[in-house]
């Protein structure tokens, strides 16, 4: 079992910047991939940004550009640098992790945070 906690959201005008972390804890797993999913009042939820082993990374288009998604594998920790924000960025933001029991390898799950609310004012 694998816990995911985010943090670092908040509002902030349009133009500026947040950075969001998502710590993973547990024991004894082993994760594939992380990233950052996002849920507007009214609208279905979305990917944002993916990162892999060897820091391969994707980005939605909406996004590509403004933010930049990272990983600190020692400290199990995923982060997402978000510049440039505009209003239509403002969602609760969501920690994904794709893991493993160490002992299990091929038992992959999706794990999910509570989520942080981002608000970008006009």
């Amino acid at each position: 079992q694998v816990q995911l906690m985010e943090s670092g959201g908040g509002l902030v005008q349009a133009g500026g910047s947040l950075r969001l972390s998502c710590v993973a804890s547990g024991s004894a797993f082993n994760i594939n991939y992380m990233g950052w999913y996002r849920q507007a009042p009214g609208k279905q939820r979305e990917s944002v940004a993916t990162i892999r082993s060897g820091d391969t990374t994707t980005y939605a288009n909406s996004v590509k550009g403004r933010f930049t998604i990272s990983r600190d594998n020692a400290k199990n920790t995923v982060y997402l640098q978000m510049n440039s924000l505009k209003p239509e960025d403002t969602a609760v933001y969501y920690c994904n992790a794709n893991a493993a029991p160490s002992a299990f390898p091929l038992l992959k799950s999706d794990y999910w945070g509570k989520g942080t609310l981002v608000t970008v004012s006009s």
